[in-house]
């Protein structure tokens, strides 16, 4: 119960809130797309058992990935993933990704579609809440995830539209989610037991390192932005 009362075990599930707000936007479109032939009596359901079935795979994949974040030099290479996400996120692709999303006029087929497409989307979220959830460090790590991720699926599921409009009219959510990602990156990185041999990884060095992760995400985003427009379709608004 103490684990609950930490101050770091609310400031990693505040993370994941955030990462899977910005990073599981696509979640609520591969629900609609999958359940749109179901039958309206069958529509929720499917909406319900399929959320609930990603979200249970994705708690595996977490478990998995802070196992394997004890490994040497994969905090490092994670790291390096997070700041091209969080550069991705900045400057995010033009074309959508869910045509091949096919819906299914049966509820197990729209719930196997959910929780397919999720498991292929859920790379990005699974490494940047695994780096949360490790940054609290202990026995933090899993009930944080699972708490996180259990609050931000009515966000996703329920919120998404809210959240997407909020995101539009406030780009400055989103600069901060990408920052997020670097300063996840840097204090992951910072800790990786390669670097053990070399030095402490003590709570200055964490911040300095999330900083500087924070910081590079923000500088590389921008720079790419600014060049995008050059090779992008003149009449699209930047």
């Amino acid at each position: 119960m103490e684990q609950f009362m930490a101050p770091e075990f609310w400031v990693a599930v505040g993370q994941i809130i955030m990462i899977d707000i910005l990073l599981g936007g696509d979640n609520a479109v591969v629900i609609a797309l999958a359940c749109r032939k179901l039958p309206p009596d069958l529509r929720t359901k499917g909406i319900l058992w399929g959320t609930a079935g990603a979200i249970i795979l994705r708690v595996i994949l977490i478990f998995f990935a802070l196992t394997l974040l004890k490994i040497p030099y994969l905090k490092l290479v994670g790291g390096i993933l997070l700041i091209w996400i969080g550069i991705k996120l900045m400057v995010p692709d033009d074309e959508g990704g869910h045509a091949n999303i096919a819906g299914s006029d049966r509820l197990w087929g729209a719930i196997k579609t959910i929780i397919i497409a999720d498991l292929v989307m859920s790379v990005d979220n699974v490494i940047a809440i695994a780096g949360a959830a490790e940054a609290a460090g202990g026995e933090h790590q899993m009930p944080l995830v699972i708490f996180g991720l259990l609050v931000s699926i009515p966000i996703i599921v329920w919120g998404s539209q809210l959240v997407i409009k909020l995101m539009d009219r406030f780009p400055f959510i989103i600069t901060a989610g990408a920052m997020l990602l670097g300063w996840i990156a840097g204090t992951m990185s910072v800790t990786d037991p390669a670097l053990a041999r070399f030095f402490e990884p003590t709570d200055t060095l964490k911040y300095a390192f999330g900083i500087g992760g924070a910081l590079l995400v923000l500088a590389l985003g921008k720079l790419i932005a600014a060049r995008r427009p050059a090779s992008a379709d003149p009449a699209t608004p930047v």
